[in-house]
């Protein structure tokens, strides 16, 4: 008798349980867009499901599933049993999926049972209705939940803030990007699907918290654009703002645009390659704003920060402070006075990092 074959419809449970997911998907697919905690075995390969669109569009819909079977026949069939089996043993509690919950999933899902005797869950609706859902419940969440804004000048300690508190939403932390013409990580941005996605499944496991927390972001965060229905409730909330000295700020973005950033260039390349993208990277950043700065502050900036480079290889920072301390005086500081200016009636308080924490305590914002 063979084993009952299960299906998966509850997608909240799902998320909220961050169980592994199997995407049987063609690459191309799963690199448009994923889950976290997914991982993409394929059924087909890119090239197969490519054949199988063909057939389909030529002949139909039988002749696209033979060749389909024919293609899943071939050597590699072991293979791939045995790479899903490896994952379905080191991920008991996990279920796999295709884009519709069809014909690819149900044949892994048979495959598994047949040949390797394990039985794994199939998502009913496969990646298109846990998309669905998502983007359904970024949407409601959104509108449902109290949202607070942290906003601040550059260096303030925003993120390092939010990072802390447990009823936060990051977005610089979920768009991979420092929200700012300097912000760019050397890991590339997530996708927007992927972007959008863990949004909303932040958004559902903060459904129940007294508020939502986030940073007071411009509609882009680097080239991921937050969705409007979240956007446009953000625009609207209570806004606090996260005041520092500029000692101390200067010193945050000294760690957060020079440190980390070359540390993160350095991890990724060997030390010279690093440091030579690094350098490129902050370089391209400055002449992105150089129309806000000006011709001949753009040209004192670029040698301020050609020089302070070449000092920095050698180990010192003095001239990468000074020009840290420019950029924030001469370009973030009058951006951001600007901005905030046209949201007084929103802020609800403003201090320093314990007044805040103090004044999110009284009000009952955080999660206990």
């Amino acid at each position: 008798m063979k084993p009952v074959l299960p299906l998966v419809s509850d997608f909240a449970a799902l998320f909220l349980g961050q169980r592994p997911l199997l995407d049987v998907r063609a690459p191309v697919e799963f690199h448009e867009g994923a889950f976290p905690n997914s991982i993409n075995l394929p059924l087909l390969s890119d090239d197969e499901r490519h054949q199988v669109g063909i057939r389909y569009k030529q002949q139909g819909q039988d002749a696209a599933i033979a060749l389909g079977y024919a293609l899943v026949d071939a050597p590699t069939k072991a293979a791939r049993i045995e790479s899903w089996a490896a994952w379905a043993k080191a991920h008991p509690d996990g279920v796999l999926y295709c884009f519709r919950g069809g014909l690819r999933s149900r044949l892994t899902q048979q495959m598994l049972a047949d040949e390797a005797g394990m039985v794994v869950p199939r998502v009913a609706g496969g990646y298109k209705a846990m998309r669905r859902f998502l983007l359904d419940t970024l949407d409601a969440q959104a509108a449902r939940q109290n949202l607070l804004i942290i906003g601040g000048r550059t260096g303030c300690g925003k993120t390092d803030l939010l990072q802390r508190l447990p009823n936060a939403l990051d977005l610089e932390g979920l768009a991979h990007h420092r929200g700012s013409s300097f912000g760019r990580y050397a890991h590339a941005q997530p996708t927007q699907i992927n972007f959008e996605n863990s949004l909303a499944i932040r958004l559902l496991q903060l459904a129940d918290a007294p508020c939502t927390l986030l940073e007071d972001e411009g509609r882009a965060v680097g080239s991921r654009d937050i969705p409007l229905g979240l956007f446009l409730p953000m625009s609207r909330a209570p806004l606090i703002v996260l005041e520092a000295p500029l000692a101390v700020r200067v010193a945050q973005s000294f760690k957060d645009y020079v440190v980390d950033g070359l540390h993160e260039f350095q991890s990724m390349y060997c030390v010279d390659e690093g440091f030579a993208r690094y350098s490129a990277h902050v370089h391209a950043s400055l002449d992105r704003i150089q129309r806000r700065l000006g011709g001949q502050r753009y040209q004192e900036m670029k040698s301020l920060l050609a020089a302070g480079l070449q000092d920095f290889a050698t180990g010192d920072a003095a001239l990468l402070h000074e020009f840290v301390h420019r950029l924030l005086l001469e370009y973030y500081d009058p951006m951001y006075d600007y901005q905030i200016s046209r949201k007084q009636e929103r802020i609800v308080f403003r201090g320093e990092r314990e007044a805040v924490l103090d004044w999110l305590k009284q009000h009952d914002r955080l999660i206990a």
